[in-house]
């Protein structure tokens, strides 16, 4: 065989071996800067995408109309370096799960809390998570919900600014998440666990 087609069939061996590994996991925490920019963090996620998702609603936009939808983030990650599990683990101590009317400044459904799992699997950690969580603050209510994966909208077009908006306007990201109240919030709840 000559050299260009094995290097050929290897890079596309090699292709097919990292989307294999590629998974994606669907999480809302309130402001979708802060968890992506709190995703982007951890080792083995390859991306995270802002958008919305859990509403019926076809193609909501940010400032037109998301009603009925969660401001959330779509996170693809390499299997062989993070678990869902360790996803998991990372979301938690970045939300407050006892706020039943948003996140931190930000008060509305779409800045509710939720977790969307799109197997049996995810399931069941999602759900063996949220126990653990429950069992930790025991007098107070855990109230982020599992709910079943609905269709994901990317945050695109003219409102494309808001993907990786912690990176191009940081700035006015650090003043509106530490104006919010986020980070000293979270290190209330979950003292040194906080990823920020």
């Amino acid at each position: 065989m000559k050299k260009s087609v094995l290097c050929a069939v290897t890079l596309i061996l090699l292709s097919t071996a990292q989307l294999a590994s590629a998974a994606t996991a669907l999480f809302a925490g309130g402001c979708f800067w802060c968890m992506e920019s709190d995703f982007e963090k951890l080792k083995g996620v390859t991306s995270v995408v802002s958008g919305f998702t859990g509403g019926a609603l076809i193609n909501p936009t940010y400032r037109g109309n998301h009603k009925g939808h969660y401001e959330a983030v779509e996170v693809t990650y390499d299997e062989n370096k993070v678990s869902y599990q360790q996803l998991l683990d990372h979301y938690w101590v970045n939300i407050d799960p006892f706020d039943g009317r948003g996140q931190f400044c930000d008060k509305g459904r779409s800045y509710l809390s939720a977790i969307f799992v799109a197997t049996d699997n995810e399931r069941r950690l999602a759900e063996r998570s949220r126990k653990k969580v429950v069992d930790e603050f025991k007098r107070q209510k855990v109230v982020t919900p599992i709910l079943s994966a609905a269709t994901f909208y990317p945050i695109k077009g003219n409102e494309s600014h808001h993907q990786d908006y912690y990176k191009h306007s940081s700035k006015r990201y650090k003043f509106y998440r530490w104006n919010c109240g986020r980070d000293q919030r979270l290190t209330e709840i979950w003292g040194d666990r906080v990823t920020h």
